[in-house]
């Protein structure tokens, strides 16, 4: 007997080789919503930016941000003409195991859920740091003490893990509420520092001003630092591999989220733009900002009243609680995903849903993998800030990026043979996809470097509180992996596992028909 009627979505899932499980209700401006919110220019931008003030200065910042944004839309529309092929909540690896071999899936599988739960660390703990200066400035909080900010890092992950289960029927509209809250949230802040300060720096400072206070020499100034200022963008503009995650439970999936993907980083770019020229007019107290490592905070405190300083933190605070939400929801749709296809230790309790449609136990288990990765941030670095925060950020950027380059990789090796979605590059894949190879791979190679001659052993000035323990764990998670894989997994893992047989799916393709 032929199965009910379904929409095409749901045949389309079925085609791949999956029930649908997840709750389809979200539209395609939801979709498009989670990554917008997950980019969030009021988290990255305010979070990172001392990143790029340190390392290189302005310059880093006024023609970095355009720059790299550049090559991440790229790289994001090579993305979107996968998904618009292969729209499943496993997106990144089921792709890379579909084009290629099991192995593929694996590594890519294993990366990008490393680098989803790193982000979700990332973005919470910063929201964290500002939500100690919003208490610090209404009452009598200690916005240095790192356990009370870790402790604020604690609470908010958990909020947002509870927001994922229990409010499964409004987690949509909340996507929605955070894209208004960044566009008009950013628009104020941009007001505020056009309008507020006395004066303002020159379009030269802006633009050709160049700063080096990474402890490296001058003459590695263009080779190495100013690279390690592009850190900022690359991580601010990351996690728009959402829009895939999350395409299970889209309507359209196959037009919406390959649209929702690009345009997430195409919009974020220019509105992030707009919003870090604004930080660096109102910079007027060079001295000051760099004393604080080029903390933004820095920025609004010497160049705005006490009433207005108060009002961009907790603009931005905000804007990071809705962007660490979103990322909760893309993290344990790919954990739910990934051990929906055994991959994952204890798959059986990872891939279980409610009767919501909810992956409870996913969020959990991914909640607290991400603070157990955010334990080192307990110490404070020498150079005045959490070496880890920054650790955290290049693990997120480094393993989110080397899963994009994977199946992108893939799809170049494919050539014809790949069977494109409605959404298409057409014979554009091959420049395309040749370049986001190219930028991928040498980003992942500058963002495991020491970020400070401190960091290298031998140097005198040496502390293992700055080290860049991003090269650490991505070793380790990519050696873990391959030391699975070959004593164990290349024995069972086939790649994604059919959870509906073929017959059923020819019903359900019938049945559309």
């Amino acid at each position: 007997m032929a199965s009910p009627t379904v929409d095409a979505d749901e045949q389309r899932l079925a085609e791949l080789g999956y029930k649908q499980e997840l709750r389809r209700k979200w539209s395609g401006f939801s979709n498009f919503a989670i990554s917008f919110s997950i980019i969030s220019i009021l988290a990255g931008c305010f979070t990172t930016f001392g990143q790029a003030w340190m390392n290189g200065g302005p310059v880093a910042i006024s023609w970095g941000w355009p720059l790299i944004s550049v090559f991440i839309l790229i790289i994001g529309f090579c993305m979107s003409e996968l998904v618009s092929a292969y729209p499943t909540a496993g997106g990144i690896y089921w792709w890379a195991a579909k084009m290629g071999k099991p192995i593929h899936g694996w590594f890519t599988g294993w990366l990008n859920l490393v680098g989803l739960i790193a982000v979700t660390a990332s973005v919470d703990y910063g929201c964290a740091t500002f939500m100690s200066l919003v208490l610090d400035a209404y009452t009598s909080w200690d916005s240095g003490n790192l356990y009370l900010t870790f402790l604020l890092f604690v609470i908010i992950l958990a909020l947002h893990a509870a927001i994922n289960i229990f409010g499964h029927n409004v987690i949509d509209v909340l996507q929605n509420v955070s894209v208004w809250w960044h566009v008009f949230g950013a628009a104020a802040v941009v007001l505020i520092l056009v309008f507020v300060p006395e004066k303002h720096q020159s379009l030269e400072f802006v633009f050709t001003e160049r700063f080096n206070n990474s402890g490296y020499s001058d003459a590695l100034y263009w080779f190495l630092v100013l690279p390690f200022g592009f850190l900022l963008t690359q991580y601010t503009i990351t996690g728009f591999d959402a829009c895939a995650h999350v395409s299970e439970e889209t309507k359209g999936a196959s037009t919406a989220a390959a649209k929702g993907l690009w345009r997430s980083i195409f919009y974020s770019a220019i509105g992030g733009w707009i919003l870090l020229l604004s930080f660096l007019f109102a910079a007027n107290d060079v001295e000051a900002i760099t004393a604080a490592y080029g903390f933004s905070g820095a920025v609004f405190e010497t160049a705005l009243s006490s009433g207005f300083f108060k009002a961009v933190i907790l603009i931005s605070t905000i804007g990071q609680f809705f962007c660490g939400m979103s990322c909760v929801t893309s993290m344990s749709r790919m954990t739910y995903a990934f051990s929906r296809d055994r991959a994952v230790p204890g798959w059986q309790l990872w891939s279980k849903v409610d009767r919501n449609g909810t992956p409870v136990n996913a969020i959990l288990g991914a909640s607290m993998a991400g603070l157990v990765l955010t334990l080192p941030a307990l110490w404070k670095s020498p150079l005045g800030v959490p070496t880890a925060f920054y650790a955290v950020v290049s693990v997120a950027v480094i393993g989110l990026y080397l899963a994009f380059l994977i199946p992108i990789y893939l799809r170049l090796k494919m050539g014809d043979r790949f069977v494109p979605g409605p959404w298409t590059l057409g014979s554009k894949y091959k420049v395309l996809g040749w370049i986001a190879v190219a930028e991928i791979a040498i980003i992942s190679v500058y963002f495991v470097l020491p970020l400070s001659p401190a960091a290298i052993p031998g140097n005198k000035d040496f502390s293992w509180l700055n080290v860049n323990y991003a090269p650490l764990a991505i070793l380790l998670v990519i050696g873990g992996a391959a030391l699975w894989w070959t004593l164990s997994a290349k024995h069972w893992f086939k790649g994604p596992i059919r959870t509906i047989d073929e017959a059923v799916a020819e019903d359900t393709a019938a049945s559309v028909d």
